[in-house]
Formats: C-alpha cells, structure tokens, sequence
C-alpha cells in the first residue's frame, strides 16, 4: 500500500477480539493481517472466506490491511469482517442495506457469561449431597 493512498479506517469487535482495519479500492483483493498475508494469519479457508464475504456481497475490490488483538482466530476473522463492512459502508454508504441484511454490520453481543461466587461456573452449582 503506497504512503499517499487514501483509506477508510474503521474498528470491528466480536466478544474479546478487537480489530482495526484499512481498507483502500484496489484493483485486486488482498488482505494483510498483523503484517501477515490473510491466508497465512487465518490457515483455514473458512475463517479467510468469513473476513472477505463483505468485500464479495459488495462486488468489489479493496486492499484491506488489519491490526487484530484478542479473543480466538474465529472471534478474530469475524472481528475483521465486521471492521470491513464499517469501513465499507463510511466508503460507500448506498452499500449499507446490502452489508445490514447479511448481518454482518451488527455488532454480536453473545460473550461469555462472568463466574459468580458460591458457584463453580456462572450458573453451574456445586454438586448437592444429602449427607
């Protein structure tokens, strides 16, 4: 990505995983996480098809570049793919209903629940005995 191209920044979360991605029209599709290739952050191609499948319901094409910390590789792409579609709709804000119908501009809320005392987990009881 050359010094003087303009991009769009926009931050993507999914439950601990935060991600801050770039993204510039390019005239090819490339995707560079933490300063690796997509395809060598993300070995699985469903986890690379789940960061790119904005970029595909939009149809076009775009040099996207992501800083990612937190959370698992899956909560990581799904973190990215939502800092896409962000950036892709500050970019091109008649893409919108597009990105909002997929599901992919909301922001999932589903976390893991926080332990509470006098319980082993946060709702799992310590076993009962009777004697």
């Amino acid at each position: 990505m050359a010094k003087d191209a303009t991009y769009t920044e926009a931050v993507g979360r999914r439950k601990t995983a935060s991600a801050r991605v770039r993204i510039t029209p390019a005239k090819s599709t490339s995707v560079t996480v933490n300063g690796k290739p997509g395809e060598e952050y993300f070995p699985l191609k469903q986890m690379m098809s789940t960061v790119l499948s904005p970029i595909q319901t939009v149809g076009a094409s775009y040099a996207v570049t992501a800083k990612v910390s937190g959370g698992g590789h899956k909560a990581q792409a799904e973190a990215v793919r939502h800092g896409i579609s962000r950036a892709i709709t500050a970019l091109v804000p008649e893409q919108r209903k597009d990105l909002k119908v997929k599901g992919y501009l909301k922001r999932d809320p589903r976390a893991k629940e926080r332990k509470k005392f006098g319980l082993v987990a946060a709702r799992r009881a310590p076993q009962w005995s009777k004697r």
